[in-house]
C-alpha cells in the first residue's frame, strides 16, 4: 500500500512537471511571450498581442507537442528493446530504423543529381524528405520484421538489426564521398534532428503513428513483465513469444520510425529515460514503468527543446547537442551505479 501510494504521488508529481514544462517551453524564445498569455492560447482564448497568439498557435505549440510526443515515442520504444533483448544499453534505433531512415533523407539530398528535374524538386521539398525518411524506415522494417518471423533467437535479431545499420551507413558514407559542400551541409542539419518547423498536419501524423504503436505496446505490458525472467519463463506462462515478440517490433518500428521521419534522429533520450524511470520508482514492472517513461520522456524532451532556444536570441541550437549532452553524463552514471551493484 505503501509503494502503490508513492507511486501514485510521483506520477502526480511528474505529471505537474510536464505540464509546468509544457508552458514554458512555450513561452520562452527569441520573443518571450507572458505565460498568463500561454495559458489563455491553449486553452481556447486569446493572448493580448496579436502576433504573440500567432506564434503560439503556428510555432510554438505545434513545437511543444512534437517535443512531447517524441519524448514519449522514443522512450517508451528504449523501454520495449532493452526488455526483449535484456540488454540495458539497447536502444529505440538497435533495429536499423534510424539508418534505414538516413539512407533515405541520404539518397535524396546527396543524390539529387540523379534523378529527374521534376522528382529531384519535390523531394528536395519538406514533404519530399519526409516520405524518403519514411520509405527507408519503412524498407528496414519490413526486412526486420521477416527476419523475426524466420529466427527463434531474439539475440540473432539484435545482430541483423546492427548488420542492417552497418550496411545503410555504409552506402551512405559513398554518397558522402560524392556529394557537394551544399549537400552535406543539408544533410548534417537534417540528421541534428529538429522539433520545430513542422505544420499541424504533420505533427497530427506523427501522433497518430506513435499513438498506434504506444497502443500495441500497452498490450504487451504483462508479456514485458513475464520476458524479465527469460524466453523459456515466458513461454512457460502460456505467452505466444514469438507473436508477442513480432507485436514488440512493430510498436517500435512504428514509434521509432515515425519519429524519425519528421523529427529526425533523435539521440540518447530512448536510452537513458527507461534507466530513470527505474530508479526513481525502484520497480521492473512494466505496469508502472510503462507510464513512468511516458511522463519522463515528455519532460526530458521539452526540457532539452527548452534549453536549444537561447532566450532572448535568434539562435537555435540542435536537439541532438542538448539530448547528447545530457544523455551521456546520465548513462556513465548508470552504468558506474550497475558495477557498484546498486542500480539494478
Amino acid at each position: 500500500m505503501q509503494r502503490s501510494n508513492k507511486n501514485s504521488i510521483l506520477f502526480i508529481l511528474l505529471s505537474l512537471v510536464l505540464v509546468s514544462f509544457f508552458i514554458m517551453n512555450i513561452s520562452l524564445g527569441a520573443v518571450k511571450i507572458p505565460l498568463e498569455d500561454v495559458v489563455k492560447s491553449i486553452t481556447g482564448g486569446t493572448a493580448a498581442k496579436e502576433t504573440w497568439q500567432y506564434i503560439i498557435i503556428n510555432y510554438r505549440l505545434p513545437k511543444a507537442i512534437t517535443a512531447v510526443v517524441v519524448g514519449m515515442g522514443l522512450s517508451v520504444s528504449g523501454l520495449l528493446m532493452q526488455t526483449l533483448f535484456r540488454n540495458p544499453l539497447a536502444g529505440p534505433y538497435v533495429l536499423g530504423l534510424s539508418s534505414g531512415a538516413s539512407l533515405g533523407v541520404a539518397f535524396v539530398l546527396l543524390g539529387a543529381g540523379m534523378l529527374p528535374a521534376a522528382l529531384s524538386i519535390f523531394f528536395l521539398s519538406p514533404y519530399g524528405i519526409v516520405l524518403a525518411s519514411t520509405l527507408g524506415s519503412l524498407l528496414v522494417l519490413l526486412a526486420v520484421l521477416l527476419v523475426a518471423r524466420r529466427l527463434r533467437d531474439t539475440m540473432a535479431i539484435l545482430i541483423v538489426g546492427l548488420m542492417f545499420g552497418s550496411f545503410t551507413g555504409a552506402i551512405v558514407g559513398i554518397l558522402t564521398f560524392f556529394s557537394t559542400a551544399e549537400q552535406l551541409q543539408k544533410f548534417t542539419f537534417w540528421s541534428l534532428g529538429s522539433l520545430g518547423n513542422l505544420p499541424w498536419g504533420h505533427v497530427g501524423i506523427m501522433a497518430t503513428v506513435c499513438a498506434a504503436g504506444l497502443m500495441l505496446a500497452a498490450c504487451c505490458i504483462k508479456p514485458l513483465n513475464a520476458l524479465l525472467l527469460g524466453e523459456r519463463y515466458a513461454i512457460s506462462m502460456g505467452i505466444n513469444f514469438r507473436r508477442t515478440r513480432f507485436i514488440i517490433i512493430a510498436a517500435t518500428s512504428l514509434m521509432a520510425g515515425g519519429i524519425t521521419a519528421f523529427a529526425g534522429p533523435i539521440a540518447f533520450v530512448g536510452l537513458a529515460v527507461p534507466h530513470m524511470a527505474k530508479l526513481l520508482f525502484r520497480t521492473s514492472s512494466h505496469f508502472v514503468l510503462y507510464r513512468a517513461t511516458l511522463l519522463i520522456g515528455g519532460i526530458i524532451v521539452l526540457l532539452c527543446d527548452t534549453l536549444t532556444q537561447l532566450p532572448g536570441n535568434n539562435f537555435i541550437l540542435p536537439v541532438n547537442a542538448i539530448t547528447s549532452i545530457i544523455g551521456a553524463p546520465v548513462v556513465v552514471w548508470l552504468l558506474l551505479r550497475r558495477r557498484k551493484g546498486i542500480y539494478s
